[in-house]
């Protein structure tokens, strides 16, 4: 026999001792978030780092060049296979000499590679795993990356280190567009480091929407380029914590790469605190008595130069942020300096408001959502606009997040032709003891009264992380796994994930692959991971008696 051949022989004969010593081992058959439909064979193919290769299909718009992809290979390449830097190379010299080749084949129908991620993207895909090839088909770039995702996480390794792959055929596609996760990065810094893994480990749970609530009253750490002094001013450092342009286009860019799209949030006009040390004459003097106390609340919606600020604030995000929709806030705003402020009562006189200030800030917000409008952008609110007052844009977006009976808030909402985002039932900044990632399993997002032209309208929802108590030293463990819990609730089949005991054990998998991925994510239940002990001293007496068959 040639010296190939015999190494060609070994290595089949590893696969099959492999195959044998790893009966025992249980395979959790899933993915998550859990596809429209999976089917599974016990027939599995022995994979190995070396003869493995991803590849374009003859037929794909996209080929070699196509930067979403090509770089996605390599991510997944590392992803698929973390162990085969770290492994002995004479180990894997003798294992995969000649191993039989496996190749992934990726179609996709649109280019699209060098676009932007938008509320039309087609995340759906076919994925067909069969002996020595994977073929995955998807409209666009942004179902290849869905799909290269459930194909990462149907390859296991049993303790031997030897990596398989079952035969499985998924079809594939989002419940919801939407499908989102808010940070504050106000009320805590977050070092880029931890957005950037954040925006991996959203990828990993096909979460497709980064809410970047950016400012708020603690900081302004956004660095402006019409207006340095919001940042040199109001951030908690103007140097060290700040997002600069290049900042927020890396987090952009990173984003764009994963599938997930930037909207950004400047909410206003409370929640401004921080604006107005670099902006005066931006904030309402608040008064006691007949005279300033010296203290300032919301945004002044009564004078000229506050909309002329917003225009050109709103300006420059257009141009910095791709995303076709932005988050104009609108929550949250106290009426109490409003009301002590004598300018302010004379214009709420003038306008025939009354006493009314929910008619003041509806008066405010309107001129907000014109002057997005008019950027072409799309506005998402706070569902305290559409409270106070219901004449606003029809194509707003309002997202609930008061918690009592937000039933009743969609069924208003989508009553008034509005879509809507959830986000009340998945404010997980608050945490509990025991596995609270059941409460968020167990939303039903179209479960209010209704009719099913109204449920259509709800186009997702979103995790939120306040950061009142979160900064980067707990922002993953608090994040992950509980976030995963909504993700598969927004991407997957209703009447298939209801069963959160059936979830558990793909969960709980899931988990120590976010923890093999580098993302700190925290235990469900008492138990360990498989990855936590050192299986190369198995490996190589494994070997050792290969060398003797």
């Amino acid at each position: 026999m040639s010296r190939s051949g015999s190494h060609s022989h070994r290595v089949r004969r590893w696969c099959l001792i492999a195959a044998v010593v790893a009966v025992w081992v249980q395979q959790v058959e899933g993915v998550w978030p859990l596809p429209q439909q999976l089917h599974q064979s016990a027939d599995r193919d022995c994979l190995s780092p070396q003869r493995f290769s991803f590849t374009y299909g003859r037929d794909s718009a996209a080929q070699t060049g196509c930067s979403v992809l090509d770089a996605a290979f390599k991510r997944y390449f590392s992803i698929i296979f973390p162990d085969f830097t770290t492994l002995s190379e004479n180990v894997l010299q003798y294992m995969w000499s000649e191993p039989q080749p496996f190749v992934v084949s990726v179609s996709v129908k649109t280019r699209g590679c060098d676009g932007y991620p938008d509320e039309d993207s087609d995340e759906s895909y076919m994925l067909s795993v069969s002996e020595g090839q994977a073929v995955l088909r998807s409209v666009s770039v942004w179902g290849a990356l869905r799909g290269l995702e459930s194909l990462s996480q149907l390859v296991y390794q049993d303790d031997y280190g030897t990596y398989f792959i079952n035969k499985t055929e998924i079809v594939d596609f989002p419940r919801f567009a939407f499908r989102g996760l808010l940070l504050d990065t106000s009320r805590h810094y977050l070092p880029l480091y931890a957005i950037l893994k954040t925006l991996d480990a959203m990828a990993y749970s096909k979460l497709n929407v980064f809410h970047w609530h950016i400012v708020d009253d603690p900081s302004f750490p956004y660095q402006s380029r019409t207006f340095p002094d919001l940042s040199n001013k109001g951030a908690f450092h103007p140097f060290t914590h700040i997002y600069t342009q290049s900042d927020v286009i890396r987090v952009i860019e990173h984003a764009r790469m994963r599938g997930i799209r930037v909207v950004p949030e400047f909410d206003s006009p409370g929640h401004t605190q921080s604006w107005g040390k670099g902006q005066p004459g931006l904030l309402t003097p608040c008064y006691k008595g007949s005279v300033p106390s010296g203290s300032f609340g919301p945004v002044d919606p009564t004078v000229d130069t506050t909309y002329k600020f917003m225009e050109s604030l709103l300006k420059e995000v257009k141009f910095v942020f791709p995303d076709s929709y932005v988050h104009l806030g609108g929550d949250e705003v106290s009426f109490a300096c409003w009301q002590s402020n004598p300018n302010v009562r004379k214009f709420m006189e003038k306008m025939g408001f009354g006493k009314d200030f929910t008619k003041l800030e509806s008066f405010y917000m309107e001129s907000i959502m014109n002057m997005t409008a008019a950027l072409n952008k799309t506005s998402i609110v706070w569902q305290d606009v559409f409270d106070y007052h219901e004449r606003i844009p029809q194509d707003t977006v309002l997202e609930i997040w008061k918690g009592a009976k937000y039933q009743t808030e969609l069924s208003r909402m989508t009553q008034a032709g509005h879509r809507v985002l959830l986000s009340a039932p998945w404010y997980i900044n608050h945490i509990s003891y025991g596995q609270d990632w059941r409460n968020s399993y167990a939303v039903q997002p179209q479960n209010f009264s209704g009719t099913d032209e109204q449920k259509k309208l709800v186009i997702g929802g979103e995790v939120a992380m306040w950061g009142e108590y979160v900064d980067a030293t707990n922002l993953s463990p608090r994040l992950w796994p509980r976030a995963c819990a909504a993700a598969e609730r927004l991407w997957s089949n209703e009447e298939k994930t209801l069963n959160a005991d059936l979830a558990f054990p793909r969960l709980k998998e899931f988990r120590c692959e976010l923890l093999r991925r580098g993302i700190q994510a925290e235990p469900l239940f008492v138990g360990h991971c498989r990855h936590e002990y050192d299986g190369l001293h198995m490996l190589l007496h494994a070997v050792k008696v290969s060398r003797t068959l």
